[in-house]
């Protein structure tokens, strides 16, 4: 079956009566073919957008819980969701495709200047909407701790991200990503409980069906993250639809 625009035009005669008719069918397959795409990536942003609203709302809910003052409520919240922005800019610009995790990382870090400091390692991997948000979050959380009291506050401090896919038997596919400091300040053996740290223990990885440990030592933090690739990795049959 093919789309077609039909058209019919009277034909006349001599006198101005009609003795038969002008048919014209045009071949509209593309047209319905860009319409069906925009209306599914009209479902899709509106499914991310109120995705966002969750993330913004849990995002205010435990600032506003762990922060003293209003001015530091107020500055805390106004840089999370500029990072939250900066994840979904990368997702506009693919078309909500996805994005890469070393430009995921880029994006979240370039704020902070210390891309020259940041090394970054792994296969090609790209993040589904999803992952793109709740990894952008955990991303700046820990760029804004080592920028503050970790290895980026210090001229010599570096930060190593390396990550990897790791097979198993059944399919059952594991994505493993590991932020380590080094060179940085001596940490205080007591750590608070402030919203970085339940974005990276519980938030991030209970959206992507893992599990987060943060391990404070001399140098610096040690994020380690697990979760099963196909919470994090976009499909081809998902690439395909857009």
């Amino acid at each position: 079956l093919v789309s077609v625009s039909l058209t019919v035009s009277p034909i006349r005669d001599g006198i101005g009566r009609v003795v038969g008719a002008s048919k014209i069918a045009r071949d509209i397959s593309s047209h319905k073919e860009n319409e069906r795409r925009i209306r599914l990536l009209m479902r899709e942003v509106n499914h991310r957008v109120k995705n966002q609203f969750s993330v913004i709302i849990s995002m205010i809910r435990e600032t506003s819980r762990l922060t003293s003052t209003p001015e530091a409520f107020l500055g805390q919240v106004r840089e999370r969701i500029m990072a939250l922005s900066e994840s979904h800019d990368l997702l506009v610009n693919a078309e909500w495709r996805g994005a890469t995790v070393g430009e995921l990382i880029q994006a979240q870090l370039k704020a902070f200047a210390a891309q020259s400091r940041v090394s970054m390692a792994g296969p090609m991997v790209i993040l589904q909407p999803n992952a793109v948000q709740y990894l952008g979050i955990a991303f700046h959380e820990l760029a804004t701790n080592s920028a503050k009291h970790g290895a980026l506050s210090r001229s010599g401090g570096r930060v190593e991200i390396d990550w990897n896919v790791i097979p198993a038997g059944d399919g059952a596919d594991t994505f493993r990503l590991v932020w380590h400091e080094l060179d940085g300040p001596i940490l205080d053996a007591v750590r608070g409980r402030g919203f970085g740290v339940v974005v990276l223990e519980r938030v991030a990885p209970q959206a992507l069906s893992g599990s987060g440990r943060l391990e404070f030592h001399e140098q610096g933090v040690t994020w380690t993250l697990e979760a099963p690739l196909p919470f994090v990795q976009t499909s081809v049959a998902d690439n395909a639809a857009l």
